[in-house]
């Protein structure tokens, strides 16, 4: 996919970032990694400083998010995170950045004289996401529910990407699911998928599960739920953030719970790191068009 440009620089990240820089030399590009001190080498890419690989390149890949809680570039590969030094921002300037939660970095650094573009924003990327989301979920509840999937009673709380990707999922492996929703037309798409579906203010009219599945970022399972609900059940919560489940409430009921944050990541990050560098791909096709 050469438009005019033939290096990368993949500063910071975890084992997604690895495996991207990997697809990107696999495609024939020039790729160096800054800020992975651990990785010794690497076939065909260059391991250097942060400084450097943003030297080098033309198009600087960082990773999602893009600056941690301490402002700071994530490097878990590294002695310690990434500082935007005067030199390190010098040598992004002019060149195209991409990233997630774009936002942190440009408030970050007001004017990085670097076009930043954030991949975690685009669909195809969210979508992707999601089914690795999704099944990263199932495998844990594969691992530390002590039946099967096939004819157990699942819940899952919300119908967004990620809600419908298990959604499928889940119906496929033979679950007993009620999937939760609010607009009529998810709750629809629900019973067409062969689930059951129930408003999210009903869902006190229901019987315990085995498996709960939350992806709604917000308060959905309190107390008086995880009660109603949850007693005997694995809750699996992938809401961002906090979550949507009342953990100490939880554990001071006894209920296994598991707040399994980044999955994509954890469990699969190979097809992770390549669904970063399709989703720059995509943006760059747009911008060269």
């Amino acid at each position: 996919m050469n438009k005019g440009f033939n290096s990368f620089g993949v500063i910071g990240g975890d084992k997604r970032q690895l495996y991207c820089a990997r697809a990107l030399s696999d495609d024939g590009y020039m790729v160096s990694l800054g800020g992975f001190d651990s990785v010794k080498e690497m076939r065909n890419i260059e391991v250097t400083t942060p400084f450097e690989a943003a030297l080098m390149s033309e198009i600087i890949i960082l990773p999602l998010p893009s600056l941690g809680s301490d402002g700071k570039i994530p490097a878990p590969f590294s002695k310690g995170n990434i500082e935007l030094t005067p030199d390190l921002l010098t040598a992004m300037k002019g060149k195209r950045v991409f990233c997630g939660f774009a936002d942190k970095l440009r408030k970050a650094v007001p004017a990085p004289g670097a076009e930043i573009f954030d991949y975690y924003e685009r669909e195809e990327f969210a979508v992707a996401n999601a089914v690795v989301t999704a099944e990263g979920a199932i495998s844990l509840a594969m691992i530390n529910f002590e039946g099967t999937i096939n004819g157990s009673k699942c819940l899952v709380l919300g119908y967004g990407r990620i809600g419908k990707a298990l959604t499928d999922m889940l119906t496929s492996l033979g679950a007993r699911l009620t999937v939760s929703a609010r607009k009529p037309q998810d709750l629809a798409w629900i019973r067409s998928k062969g689930a059951t579906a129930v408003k999210f203010s009903k869902l006190y009219e229901l019987e315990s599960f085995d498996i709960i599945f939350n992806t709604v970022p917000a308060p959905v399972l309190d107390s008086l739920l995880l009660a109603k609900l949850a007693s005997k059940a694995l809750v699996i919560d992938l809401a961002s953030g906090k979550g949507g489940v009342d953990f100490y409430s939880a554990e001071r009921m006894g209920i296994d719970t598991i707040h399994a944050l980044s999955l994509p990541g954890k469990c699969a990050p190979k097809t992770a790191g390549e669904i970063v560098k399709n989703t720059i791909y995509h943006i760059l096709e747009e911008e060269y068009r």
